[in-house]
């Protein structure tokens, strides 16, 4: 009976063992997953920038002269000289063309000698008048008479100045075909002047510009030949119209040409940059293509978000979006592949204190 019992005993401790340490498994068990949680995602954030959005614009312009004027002379006749070169910088009444003047300057002296006489007269006039010996209508007449000598001599010299044509306004001179001895008409052009010293760009510009530049603004202007000689140009002018035809407007620049390296008439390529409405600027990475449309991920109280995103326009790995975001919100750049609605996130940026599952701190790299 000793032995049985015995028997039955160490059966019953065995078994109570068994029981107990089930037990203590189940319990092991309970305590962990209570411990461990939802899951978190790994991701990297930042935070929302805004910037303008910007167009760039290219256009085709042609430069013209400050001033430009073609110089024919006031009559015709014989050219006595022609003393200026081509390219020749001159200034204001600089003489370029002589005509033969001699009929001029004998008609101008004949009128000097008939003010003269007139003069003469009116001052006899005077001397006598107090004596009676002449009347008022006859010192009238006198008077009348020098008037009018004085005006045929202001003609007479007028037709003189026209036998000389001069600079209008001070610039550079081109090619002339007139030389001394020609018989020149009064519709024979002698040459062009041009003031180059400013140069104006004349571009056309699509109407869906128009109102986007103003007076004031800066362009940059390249002549074709020479591409690398880029220079700020300044619009002074834009057309108050629209063509119907090709739907464009015509805006005017000025740029400074001290150097005269730039000549009129000369193409330009011409470019600006247009900055329109201020939009969120995120990484393309973060651009999530769905059925729906394309959406990002936004971190929302350690929780994922979506928000839909119309794309505007792309720059150097980074879009301009259309969206429901304000400039302090966190929107997801890395992991967003295993994020979905209401994920609860651990957000590895560099700019957040985040914590690994062993207290330290967690690197980006654990993300993939």
């Amino acid at each position: 009976m000793t032995l049985r019992l015995s028997k039955w005993g160490a059966v019953l401790t065995c078994a109570c063992a068994l029981v107990l340490s089930a037990c203590g498994s189940d319990e092991a068990a309970s305590g962990a997953g209570a411990r461990g949680g939802e899951d978190r995602i790994r991701v990297v954030t930042q935070s929302v920038r805004f910037e303008r959005e910007r167009t760039d614009v290219e256009s085709v312009g042609t430069a013209r002269a400050r001033a430009t004027a073609q110089v024919f002379p006031e009559s015709g006749g014989v050219v006595t000289a022609v003393p200026f070169s081509a390219g020749q910088a001159v200034e204001e009444g600089d003489l370029l063309l002589q005509l033969e003047d001699r009929e001029e300057r004998l008609a101008v002296n004949l009128a000097r000698v008939a003010v003269q006489e007139a003069e003469q007269l009116l001052a006899r006039y005077r001397r006598i008048e107090d004596t009676g010996a002449i009347s008022a209508s006859q010192i009238d007449e006198a008077r009348t008479a020098l008037d009018s000598a004085r005006i045929q001599l202001e003609q007479a010299e007028i037709a003189l100045e026209e036998r000389a044509v001069r600079a209008p306004f001070a610039g550079n001179v081109g090619l002339t075909d007139v030389d001394p001895g020609s018989r020149v008409t009064a519709s024979t052009v002698i040459t062009q002047i041009d003031d180059r010293s400013v140069l104006y760009v004349d571009f056309e510009a699509a109407e869906q510009v128009f109102g986007f530049l103003r007076e004031g603004d800066t362009i940059f202007a390249a002549p074709f030949a020479n591409p690398d000689a880029a220079v700020e140009a300044e619009v002074v002018a834009v057309d108050s119209h629209i063509n119907p035809t090709r739907r464009t407007f015509t805006v005017r620049a000025q740029l400074d040409n001290a150097a005269d390296m730039l000549r009129p008439g000369m193409s330009f390529r011409v470019n600006f940059t247009l900055q329109g409405q201020s939009y969120p600027r995120i990484p393309e990475s973060a651009i999530i293509w769905g059925s729906s449309g394309s959406y990002i991920w936004s971190a929302v109280d350690d929780r994922a978000v979506r928000v839909p995103v119309n794309i505007i326009s792309r720059v150097d790995g980074h879009v301009l979006v259309r969206a429901e975001i304000d400039a302090d919100d966190r929107i997801i750049t890395e992991g967003v592949q295993k994020v979905r609605e209401g994920s609860l996130l651990q957000d590895l940026s560099s700019d957040r204190t985040s914590v690994g599952a062993g207290g330290g701190p967690i690197s980006a790299d654990e993300t993939r």
